[in-house]
């Protein structure tokens, strides 16, 4: 697939992705049927380009360079590639949360981690996990409230101090954010997001519905039934029943040539 075939796969999945395959709103009570950058209150001028995301490392462990224009929300990734990429709302139980980079870790898979900024306030530690295993660590806000209702100074605090806890944490920001209890930032939101430094907000195109513990093979179910090549799939730490489904998601994967990847390998159109 040429980059301009890319470009427009990604704009197309974007743009209809609320008619697509099955999706709903982050496990917050906003729920659509289909199928997230960090702001900096100390200089909120600065452009984009002169923050570094969290985890932009050099060397084996470097985020690869994404495609050029790639759309203001991005909700699916180019589909001529075998990848997936399992996004995870970052918050509740620690230990339910290492069970599930551990298990990923063993399937060589890659996960994108949207933290909530008072979860990474109560386990610092989780953020150099997440890291230290290969996998991306992005901004779901400070406190998971529904982001897209305040006023754009409150939105903009909840944007910036979880923006600004990853940057204690880890020495960036981030590659990507994700609006709190919605599907899709609103164009203030949106705004928002570019000022702090994230040029392009992270939706999703399958949602498992986890966060409603239908139980595992309900969530295992819901994924494989509706996963392809491209998918961005949303799913949530704090949830046993994720961790359960877990391995059999993964090997349902691999029976299906698909494997699990970072966003950002998943756009770049890198397995590795």
């Amino acid at each position: 697939m040429t980059s301009i075939d890319r470009r427009s796969v990604l704009r197309a999945a974007a743009g209809t992705a609320a008619g697509g395959a099955l999706a709903a709103g982050c496990g917050d009570g906003h729920t659509v049927r289909a199928a997230a950058h960090p702001t900096s209150p100390t200089d909120p001028t600065a452009s984009p380009a002169s923050r570094t995301p969290a985890g932009s490392r050099t060397g084996p462990g470097a985020l690869p360079a994404l495609p050029p224009d790639l759309p203001d929300q991005i909700a699916h990734g180019p589909s001529g590639h075998p990848m997936v990429a399992l996004t995870f709302h970052g918050q509740g139980d620690p230990k339910e949360a290492e069970a599930l980079l551990s298990e990923a870790e063993r399937a060589g898979a890659g996960l994108t981690v949207l933290a909530v900024g008072s979860w990474l306030e109560a386990y610092p530690a989780m953020a150099r996990r997440v890291l230290d295993g290969g996998h991306e660590l992005g901004n779901h806000t400070e406190n998971h409230r529904d982001i897209n209702a305040m006023p754009a100074s409150q939105a903009a605090a909840e944007i910036g101090q979880c923006a600004d806890r990853l940057r204690r944490l880890t020495g960036g920001v981030g590659r990507w954010f994700r609006p709190s209890q919605a599907q899709y930032a609103s164009p203030s939101v949106l705004r928002l997001a570019h000022r702090a430094g994230y040029p392009h907000v992270l939706s999703y195109d399958l949602d498992s519905l986890d966060y409603t513990d239908p139980g595992a093979d309900a969530v295992r179910e819901t994924v494989l039934g509706h996963v392809h090549g491209g998918s961005v799939v949303s799913l949530h730490f704090g949830h046993p029943g994720t961790v359960t489904a877990m391995p059999a998601i993964l090997d349902g994967l691999r029976q299906r040539g698909l494997r699990a990847v970072t966003v950002s390998h998943l756009l770049a159109g890198k397995g590795d």
